[in-house]
C-alpha cells in the first residue's frame, strides 16, 4: 500500500523530492492531491510504499 509522506506546493518541488528519495533507493510516486489550483502551482502528493514511509520521512526531514 502507498502512503503519502509529503504534500509539495508545486510540481517542481515534488519532482525535486522525488529525485532525492529515488537517489536514496526508495520507490516514489507523485500525484495531484485534488486540491489543485491552476497550472504548475497545484499541490502534489509524494507517496512511497508503507514499508518505506519512515525512511522517506527521515530523508525529507534531513533536507
Amino acid at each position: 500500500m502507498w502512503t503519502v509522506v509529503f504534500i509539495a506546493p508545486n510540481k517542481r518541488e515534488a519532482q525535486r523530492l522525488e529525485k532525492i528519495l529515488t537517489s536514496e533507493g526508495l520507490l516514489v510516486k507523485i500525484r495531484s492531491s485534488g486540491l489543485s489550483q491552476t497550472g504548475d502551482s497545484s499541490l502534489i502528493e509524494i507517496l512511497v510504499p508503507e514499508s518505506e514511509a519512515r525512511e522517506a520521512l527521515e530523508v525529507i526531514n534531513n533536507i
